[in-house]
């Protein structure tokens, strides 16, 4: 079927609307967009909004969205269909007035076919009606309206259908493979038709690989068509080397070629025993994972294709090679970027089942739809090599009772028919599993189990907060005694065997006492805290049963907001704070900047050699704050402390080396041990001075490496690092401009608070600017902002026109930086 873009020229009106016809006769017009467009987003965030903090107080709302389009003449004797890859919440599509399908689950992909009500020759008018408008369905920021593409597909009577080819990874050896496509063919006419289907595969230097299959295909039938091609010296995917071909499955005929479905392959084996561990290509791989909801900051939950390639990017430089959606099917440009960039993907299914986490959640519906979604996660994934598991929930109140457990093992079940190349798993959290079990597991641990009633208030205790509160209670010894109780074991016991890999969230204590009693399978720490990384690697290392870690969480987001805000003023984490829109808990955070909890966990995976210097802040010195096992310290990498000379500096040292020595202005202030033995980090106390802050970092006495940092002077100007300088007109193209504040001679000032203006001049528009302030009240249309530690974010998009435009940067009234963005003329190739 012949795919395109169909996301241009859109109108776009909050409420529910008849018709553009009934909006103009009330003397009002829709705004013109294109998609990917997020509703949500552009809302005045609101204290009283039922979402709360979940949302970071953005409120919902009903949506309509509309677009006229002329069907040629010629489509009378083809098929016509609309996908739409994400609507949220729920969907109503309508052509010509007439609802032609509707869609319940906001992150689910879903067909619309056009030929019943297409009007040929003629003006035809499109309605999608997006009502997320059931306060609270969520337990994070969603993003309203369709957020995700639109594609059209028009195909021959004789074609192959939408997702109608499968392509699956037989064999590999040494110096050949062997790839299985399985290709679905629908004769919709009314005679029979002598057929070939040819494949072709070509690789990265346009070596082409072809096979051909010949059928009769008879009037109205479908038919599938099995063929094996052998590809000599493949070049294979893995995370080190993400080699992809492209594949092209064409039908034709004497007289024509009637349909062609081209997409990109990666060639790649993977194997799950309890003897290896998980292997691709016949080499074992360890899974330095991370969880990502689905919103691009800034952007909202609009899926742009560039933002989820530079978030990809992003991770895999972090040292991350693998990703959990969390907790919902991922967007298919997502997928494609891991292919890229060769990072394993768990794709979720949901998060809850027959019980709401939300008065308004998909709880209500599952028992009924849960195949539907399925099928639609798998259709999606199929093809992707990236995609190695599917986790079918997030942890879901139930798993752990008899129902649960038969619910559980039939969703396991029935992924197996659809697709025996992957693993399931299931993200099981004790608290929520434990059930009836719990009070008899609290009274055994009442002796370890020390709260502070204080520590547990929040002004929200109700529902997933609640849950999220308890939860800071589950570290360390009485968190390791929770994970191990006996009676833990037996709630999860029928759960764990249905699945291919036992997933543990927040359980850690569990990880080894279950690959002993489950020797055949394999464990997976499918959600951590941040905090424990040298612990949790440790465990990860010892066993090649246990698969990884993904922690919470690689990369910031909006909703769930203050889950990691260090609060100075006696509030508490996971409360509902306003204006608090973040939840601050990435190892990256929202413009793409890396914390200092980023470069532990990268010295942790073994993958950096040079140490890091990060400094609790030293203008909160002494001060208390809210603590959780989600967060690390309020530290960044900075030595400028204006005004706070000789007061008390904590810093620390991350390294893997044996010991670190730190010098503060070339005085030592002695060697302390370094490495694994104290968790990756050498504290040292001191006073502050400007100067110059090193660290060095020794092995077997002898020094190995060392980093410094150097106090910045005023900030007198920015740094710019832009994406990219040349765009496609009329494309859904962005560029994504990173500002750094920079004192005179070029070091970056990270305490510093400067108000940034941007001006477009030119055929570019600016998107969204923002930073990663988590409490922050300007609105991301705003073209005036402040840096939050030195760093500010634009996103600018291409317009229609063609030649040069320029994005002006006034800091203290004065233009300080020119960006120049060449748009330009050129089609997209595959």
């Amino acid at each position: 079927m012949l795919k395109s873009n169909f996301n241009q020229n859109w109108k776009f009106v909050k409420g529910c609307i008849p018709s553009l016809m009934t909006l103009k006769m009330y003397g009002k017009e829709a705004d013109a967009i294109s998609l990917p467009h997020d509703a949500m987003i552009h809302e005045t965030p609101c204290e009283t909004t039922k979402n709360g903090g979940a949302t970071g107080f953005y409120p919902g709302g009903i949506y309509t969205y509309f677009k006229t389009f002329v069907a040629p003449e010629e489509w009378k004797d083809k098929t016509v269909t609309l996908e739409f890859e994400g609507v949220y919440e729920k969907a109503m599509v309508y052509l010509n007035g007439a609802l032609i399908t509707t869609n319940s689950y906001g992150y689910s992909n879903f067909y619309a076919s056009l030929d019943r009500y297409l009007q040929y020759g003629q003006e035809n008018e499109l309605k999608v009606v997006a009502d997320n408008s059931a306060e609270q369905n969520s337990r994070w920021y969603t993003g309203s309206g369709i957020y995700r593409n639109v594609n059209l597909f028009v195909g021959e009577l004789i074609q192959i259908p939408v997702d109608g080819v499968h392509a699956t990874t037989i064999n590999v050896e040494k110096d050949f493979a062997v790839v299985e496509f399985v290709t679905t063919v629908v004769n919709q006419t009314r005679k029979k038709e002598k057929l070939q289907v040819q494949i072709e595969m070509s690789d990265e230097d346009g070596n082409v690989i072809r096979g051909v299959t010949h059928l009769t295909a008879f009037g109205n039938s479908e038919n599938q068509i099995r063929q094996e091609i052998v590809i000599k010296n493949p070049k294979l995917w893995n995370c080190d080397t993400p080699h992809l071909y492209k594949c092209q499955v064409s039908i034709f005929s004497e007289k024509k070629v009637w349909d062609t479905n081209e997409f990109l392959y990666g060639i790649r084996r993977i194997t799950l025993d309890s003897v290896y561990g998980l292997r691709i290509n016949g080499e074992s791989v360890k899974l330095r994972g991370t969880c990502v909801h689905h919103d691009n900051g800034i952007l909202g939950a609009a899926t742009y294709r560039e933002a989820e390639y530079r978030k990809c990017k992003l991770l895999k430089q972090a040292g991350f090679n693998s990703v959990r959606s969390a907790h919902h099917p991922a967007a298919k440009d997502f997928l494609d970027a891991c292919d890229k960039y060769g990072i394993l993907v768990m794709d979720e299914l949901c998060d809850m089942w027959t019980i709401h986490k939300n008065d308004h959640d998909y709880a209500f519906s599952f028992l009924n739809e849960w195949k539907n979604i399925v099928d639609k996660m798998i259709q999606k994934d199929y093809n992707h090599p990236s995609v190695i598991m599917y986790s079918i929930g997030n942890e879901i109140q139930e798993v752990g009772t008899e129902r649960g457990a038969e619910i559980n093992r039939t969703i396991c079940n029935y992924i197996k028919e659809k697709d025996r190349t992957r693993y399931t798993t299931n993200g099981i959290n004790g608290l929520n599993a434990a059930g009836a079990k719990m009070y008899p597991i609290m009274q055994d641990l009442a002796p370890l189990f020390k709260k502070d009633a204080e520590n547990s208030e929040t002004n929200d205790s109700s529902g997933s907060n609640a849950i999220n509160s308890f939860m800071q209670l589950m570290e360390g010894e009485v968190g390791d005694a929770f994970a191990k109780h006996p009676l833990m074991t037996e709630v999860l016991q029928e759960s764990c065997e249905a699945m291919d890999i036992i997933g543990l969230n927040y359980l850690t204590g569990r990880h080894l006492l279950d690959t002993e009693l489950y020797p055949n399978k394999c464990v997976l720490g499918t959600e951590t805290f941040p905090a424990d990384i040298a612990r949790l690697w440790s465990v990860v290392k010892k066993s090649n049963q246990v698969l990884g870690d993904f922690t919470w969480s690689g990369y910031d987001y909006l909703g769930e907001a203050g889950c990691g805000i260090f609060y100075y003023d006696e509030k508490t984490n996971f409360g509902s704070y306003f204006p608090d829109r973040l939840a601050y808990i990435g190892d990256i955070d929202l413009t793409g900047y890396r914390r200092p909890i980023s470069y532990l966990r990268e010295i942790v995976y073994g993958m950096r050699k040079e140490p890091y210097i990060a400094v609790e802040r030293v203008d909160r010195s002494g001060m208390k704050h809210s603590k959780t096992p989600w967060m690390l310290k309020d530290n960044i990498a900075s030595w400028t402390w204006e005004g706070y000379e000789g007061k008390s500096a904590m810093v620390d040292v991350y390294s893997a080396d044996e010991e670190v020595e730190l010098f503060i202005n070339g005085k030592s202030l002695g060697k302390k041990p370094a490495g694994e033995k104290v968790g990756y980090v050498s504290t040292f106390e001191c006073k502050y001075e400007p100067g110059e802050v090193t660290a060095i970092s020794y092995n077997q006495g002898k020094e190995s490496s060392s980093c410094q940092l150097k106090t910045a002077g005023t900030a007198r100007g920015v740094k710019v690092d832009v994406s990219q300088e040349v765009m496609i007109k009329g494309t859904e193209e962005l560029a994504f401009i990173q500002l750094s504040l920079v004192d005179k001679d070029g070091l970056e000032v990270l305490t510093e608070e400067k108000e940034i203006k941007v001006v477009a001049e030119g055929n570019v528009r600016i998107l969204a600017v923002g930073n990663a302030d988590p409490q922050t009240t300007t609105s991301y249309d705003s073209h005036c902002w402040k840096t939050y530690h030195g760093k500010l974010l634009l996103v600018v998009k291409a317009g229609e026109l063609l030649g040069e435009s320029v994005i002006h940067i006034v800091m203290d009234d004065n233009i300080i930086k020119d960006v120049s963005i060449k748009v330009i003329d050129s089609e997209s190739s595959f």
